[in-house]
């Protein structure tokens, strides 16, 4: 895995003349921040060496090289899942590779499933906590030293300064957001009843099919991490309803620009 990561950076460092400060994974219908990136250089996946490819509509599936908020940034429009049938090292690949880079932060932001009864579909939810219930994790293997420890502490996994920045300007703005934490499930199917209220009952404010690998794989390098969610659709008693992927898709773009003017006003502040 090492030599692959060497490899890969090796081959961006020729082709794109930029070192990265900030490293931003786009979510499902929320690749629309890469407009407000002046845009240097953009590298398709598929030209990539040791890349995966995106297969999931409302993932596009590039490298985006620019300045946003007054910095250099790093953005994967359109990241790859577990439930695409890629292991966890493929999943969190990009973020060694962006570490390598010269990363110094990860922005995560993605589309899920609200199990608060307090929240309301359309709803940001900063996350300052996860509970991974993948059947697996991205660390298990080999562990290499020069990546991070064997048991990387997760005491903080989302950093507490980029939350109390990120409510300070949602609030300068009438934002309205939830902070809470996340259930990072491998999907592909979207849960059942019983499903939401187990998750609600172990300390679940939201539910969906990412992120928590990358955070995993951020922390263990020793990457400070923020991760934002919008809420699209209800698992609670009474507000289930049957959702499409192109549901959570409307309903994301909708609520993106919220999301993209909290991340690019928190990545200028840094």
């Amino acid at each position: 895995m090492l030599e692959q990561i060497k490899e890969t950076t090796e081959f961006i460092e020729k082709r794109v003349n930029f070192k990265p400060q900030i490293g931003i994974i786009l979510g499902t219908g929320l690749g629309g921040l890469v407009k407000e990136i002046e845009t240097h250089t953009v590298l398709p996946y598929e030209e990539i060496p040791n890349f995966p490819v995106s297969t999931v509509e409302g993932h596009s599936g590039k490298l985006i090289f620019g300045i946003l908020g007054g910095k250099k940034v790093i953005a994967m429009q359109g990241r790859f899942h577990y439930y695409e049938g890629y292991d966890m090292k493929q999943v969190t690949f990009p973020v060694r590779v962006m570490k390598f880079l010269g990363i110094e932060k990860l922005f995560v932001s993605n589309a899920s499933g609200g199990v608060n009864p307090d929240f309301e579909i359309g709803d940001l939810m900063i996350l300052d906590d996860h509970i991974n219930l993948f059947p697996t994790n991205p660390l298990i293997g080999k562990n290499y030293a020069s990546l991070g420890p064997r048991f990387p502490d997760m005491s903080e996994p989302y950093d507490r300064g980029l939350i109390a920045t990120a409510k300070q300007i949602a609030n300068q703005h009438n934002i309205k957001v939830q902070v809470g934490a996340y259930a990072g499930v491998s999907g592909p199917c979207l849960e059942t009843p019983a499903e939401y209220r187990y998750m609600r009952n172990i300390g679940a404010d939201a539910v969906g099919m990412s992120t928590v690998p990358e955070v995993i794989v951020g922390r263990h390098m020793g990457i400070p991490c923020f991760a934002i969610s919008i809420i699209t659709d209800m698992g609670v008693d009474g507000r289930i309803v049957k959702v499409t992927h192109e549901d959570v898709q409307r309903v994301a773009e909708k609520a993106e620009p919220k999301m993209t003017l909290i991340m690019k006003e928190l990545i200028s502040k840094i």
